[in-house]
C-alpha cells in the first residue's frame, strides 16, 4: 500500500527512483506521492547500480595507478551518476543550517542558485573525508575499496527512507520533498535498510570481515543521517528535496568513516 491507500506496482515505483535520483535514462509512468512512496522504499536498489558501477571504475583505476586516483574516480563516478545533486543538497542545507535565520529566511537562502561559505567549506570536508576513507580501503585491497563504495551509495539511498518517514512532514510545498515526504512507513524503511545490510554481509564474505563491517558502518552511515534530519526537522519543521540530498551525503560519509575505524 502506498500513499492515499493506492496500490503502485513496484516497477513503477523503481522507475520514479531511477528517474529522479540518477542520470540512467528510464521512463516515469507516474508522478504522484503514491509512486513517490515505493521510489524512496525502492531506493537502495538505486544505490545497487550506481555503487556497483562506480565501484568498477574506482577499483580499475586503483588497479592501474593506486588507490588515490582509485578513490577520486569512484566518488566522482558517483556525482556524475547523480548530476551532484545530493552534494548539491548538502551545500544547500548547510548553508541554511548555517545562516542561524528563521525557518522561512533559511529555506529561501537554500532555493537561491549560488553556493555560501557554509556550502563551500562542507562540500570540501565531506569529498576530502570520502576520498580519504576510499584510498584507505582500496590500499587494503582491490575488492575491499569496491565493497566500501558500494556500501556507501547503499547507505545513502537507505537514508533516503527514512527521511520520508510517515511522521515527518515538507517544509514547503511543491518540489521533490513534497512529493515524498510522509509516503514510507516505518515498516518499509527498516526493511530496505535491513535487506540492504544483509546483502552487503553476503557481498562481504568473500572479504572474511567485511562481512561484518559492512553492515555494521550502513547502520552508522545511516544512524548520522538521522541526525541530521532531526536537526532539519526542527529547524525548518520538515524536508525538502536538499535536505535528502545532504541525508544520502551523510549516510554515505559515516558508512565510510565507519569503516575506516572497523579497520
Amino acid at each position: 500500500m502506498a500513499d492515499g491507500g493506492e496500490r503502485v506496482a513496484w516497477g513503477q515505483g523503481l522507475r520514479f527512483a531511477f528517474g529522479t535520483l540518477s542520470v540512467l535514462r528510464v521512463r516515469v509512468e507516474r508522478w504522484d506521492r503514491a509512486a513517490g512512496g515505493r521510489a524512496m522504499t525502492a531506493a537502495p536498489v538505486v544505490g545497487v547500480v550506481l555503487g556497483g558501477i562506480a565501484a568498477g571504475a574506482g577499483a580499475l583505476v586503483t588497479w592501474r595507478a593506486g588507490g588515490l586516483l582509485g578513490a577520486v574516480t569512484a566518488v566522482g563516478t558517483l556525482a556524475a551518476l547523480t548530476r551532484g545533486l545530493h552534494l548539491d543538497g548538502l551545500a544547500d542545507v548547510a548553508d541554511g543550517l548555517g545562516s542561524g535565520k528563521p525557518a522561512e529566511d533559511a529555506l529561501r537562502i537554500m532555493k537561491q542558485s549560488d553556493i555560501g561559505p557554509f556550502g563551500v567549506l562542507t562540500l570540501l570536508l565531506v569529498l576530502l573525508a570520502q576520498v580519504a576513507a576510499l584510498d584507505g580501503q582500496f590500499g587494503h585491497s582491490v575488492l575491499r575499496g569496491a565493497l566500501a563504495v558500494l556500501a556507501s551509495a547503499v547507505a545513502a539511498r537507505c537514508a533516503l527512507a527514512w527521511g520520508c518517514l510517515r511522521s515527518v512532514p515538507a517544509a514547503r510545498p511543491g518540489g521533490l520533498g513534497a512529493m515524498v515526504a510522509g509516503t514510507v512507513p516505518p515498516v518499509g524503511a527498516a526493511a530496505g535498510t535491513a535487506l540492504a545490510a544483509l546483502a552487503l554481509a553476503a557481498g562481504g564474505s568473500f572479504d572474511g570481515w567485511s562481512a561484518l563491517r559492512l553492515p555494521l558502518a550502513v547502520v552508522a552511515g545511516t544512524g548520522c543521517a538521522g541526525l541530521l534530519l532531526g536537526r532539519c526537522v526542527r529547524r525548518f519543521r520538515g524536508i525538502t528535496g536538499d535536505v535528502l540530498g545532504a541525508m544520502a551525503e551523510t549516510a554515505a560519509t559515516g558508512t565510510l568513516f565507519a569503516l575506516a575505524l572497523l579497520g
